[in-house]
């Protein structure tokens, strides 16, 4: 028995996306679909780079992948954040490695195509496969949706599923909140974290 996690921010839920879950389910007895979370106490911290919370992004996998693959909270970091650093050193990071493993047996392997993030799975033995990156990137659909709220004609529509296009509009409130703010978030060792919760 075969299982995949695919630890991923999918946020939005792209077309490419769709391509690697596919490509991973083919491989796998089990894919793990773990949608990043940051948390700040009971609270989910969105920014402009990470628009739309946990919730809505299982929608938005489901709305394509029904039940076909396992969708979880499990990648989920607690404020605060820096605590996760430096890595191997911090307990917390440990801790997180293993609610990543929970219920995982026999043998599996993580999913990423990001090399500085291959780089950090593979210190915390999570057996990473780096693949392709795909030209089309979430961070360049919210772009797009951020520039229609602004004035601009865009068609994000086309770099989604209809389903998860539907999932947007009705969500749309958030897209327009987050166009008009800065981006709150930092990049340390290749990883995104919001600044909120950075130090609490």
């Amino acid at each position: 028995m075969t299982t995949i996690l695919y630890l991923a921010h999918l946020n939005p839920l792209t077309n490419a996306h769709i391509e690697i879950i596919n490509q991973l389910k083919e491989e796998a007895d089990t894919l793990k679909v773990m949608p990043v979370i940051f948390h700040l106490g009971e609270r989910e911290v969105t920014s402009k780079s990470f628009p739309f919370n946990f919730e809505v992004r299982k929608k938005m996998i489901e709305s394509v992948f029904d039940n076909s693959v396992l969708i979880t909270d499990d990648y989920t970091f607690e404020a605060p954040f820096k605590k996760y650093l430096p890595p191997l050193l911090s307990l917390k990071s440990w801790k997180l490695r293993k609610r990543i493993l929970k219920g995982v047996k026999g043998n599996y392997y993580s999913y990423t195509g990001d090399k500085a993030e291959g780089y950090m799975l593979k210190l915390y033995r999570l057996k990473p496969k780096i693949g392709e990156r795909r030209s089309l990137s979430a961070a360049s659909v919210k772009e797009k949706m951020y520039d229609t709220v602004l004035g601009g004609k865009s068609d994000w529509k086309t770099d989604v599923p209809e389903s998860v296009g539907k999932i947007i509009e009705e969500n749309w409130d958030v897209i327009e909140k987050y166009s008009k703010l800065e981006d709150k978030t930092k990049r340390v060792l290749g990883m995104k974290f919001p600044i909120e919760g950075w130090s609490e």
